[in-house]
């Protein structure tokens, strides 16, 4: 099994952009060591013959059926709006640029 460097980990840490002391160095090498031979040891376990799966039991939809009902027309949509222009809601500008 290889083993992470300190090296290895400062490198992380730039790249993170975390400043990191020397000893946190070593405790994290040990750290991320463990959790690269854990992700090994799991992958040793999946085999071909097991398929690949996102949950534990099967699932199903659980929403309900999409239906068509009457909605409002565009008139009666505008019909509360503080501003309306070219059958659209008229709001606020909020960028300055050109559109």
């Amino acid at each position: 099994m290889t083993t992470i460097s300190r090296d290895e980990v400062a490198h992380l840490a730039r790249l993170a952009r975390l400043a990191v002391t020397e000893d946190e160095l070593d405790k994290f090498a040990g750290q991320l060591d463990v959790i690269l031979q854990s992700v090994a040891r799991v992958g040793q376990v999946a085999e071909q013959d097991i398929p690949p799966t996102s949950h534990a039991l099967p699932i199903t939809n659980v929403f309900r059926a999409d239906m068509v009902r009457p909605g409002l027309t565009q008139e009666q949509a505008l019909s509360g709006a503080p501003a309306a222009e070219e059958g659209r809601f008229r709001v606020p500008r909020i960028l300055d640029e050109e559109a």
